[in-house]
């Protein structure tokens, strides 16, 4: 299913990360530098020579903003902006089976001295929902997170799990790469994080992963699945 078509991309190949958000690459001519909005490490995509996409931005720095880089089969959307365009949209289209006949109230709704990603109202429900980019590969061909450690990641896990019985929360595992299996957490990157996933589960907090990914360079990303295998095991 085709969800969304990113205009205007050009085509890039990509050097160096300079810092956490951003990457230098080639687009015609001399290295220029691009807005990275992904915190994680993507240390399997940020290769030099990797063939990229990028969108243009009037930044006051940059004027470019990396969106896809190439993998086996398509592109990884490796924009956080990008994907939660996606899940907008899949909830717009309620083409997300666990998030029936629901609508978003709020983004950036802030509890408990933490800001989680949406309000959601389903059915008279209101509900929270935080995404998280999984934009790593295992060996055995899982999408996994985090790829680095994430006090952040952790800590809103945690603060999710003391909401559970107001909010019923979901967190969201947007899996942007193409062909995967399903979702596992990866506890390399993080020690701690299947630890807080199992006892925010029990809790009550529910965790799910989508896989959408850029198909080529058209622009266009696909929705292969809105509900893959997610596994509480490393």
């Amino acid at each position: 299913m085709k969800v969304l078509r990113v205009e205007g991309l050009v085509k890039a190949q990509l050097r160096r990360r300079v810092n956490r958000f951003t990457v230098e690459v080639e687009v015609d001519g001399p290295p220029v530098k691009a807005h990275l909005t992904n915190t994680g490490r993507l240390e399997e995509y940020l290769v030099d020579g990797r063939k990229a996409l990028c969108a243009r931005i009037n930044g006051p720095r940059l004027g470019y903003r990396l969106i896809a880089v190439e993998d086996v089969g398509g592109y990884a959307v490796v924009d956080t902006i990008t994907q939660q365009r996606v899940f907008e949209l899949l909830v717009q289209l309620n083409a997300n089976p666990w998030l029936r006949d629901c609508f978003i109230v709020k983004r950036n709704y802030r509890v408990e001295g933490e800001v989680i990603d949406y309000l959601v109202e389903c059915r008279g429900l209101q509900r929270l929902v935080e995404l998280k980019s999984s934009v790593m590969r295992t060996l055995d061909n899982y999408a996994s997170y985090p790829d680095c450690p994430t006090d952040r990641g952790v800590r809103q896990i945690e603060t999710l799990a003391r909401l559970a019985e107001k909010y019923r929360p979901l967190v969201v595992f947007i899996a942007a790469l193409p062909h995967v299996k399903g979702f596992k957490p990866f506890c390399k990157g993080d020690p701690r994080i299947l630890d807080a996933m199992r006892n925010a589960s029990m809790k009550g907090v529910v965790f799910k992963s989508i896989n959408a990914y850029m198909i080529d360079d058209s622009g266009w990303i696909v929705l292969e699945n809105p509900d893959i295998p997610l596994l509480l095991e490393c």
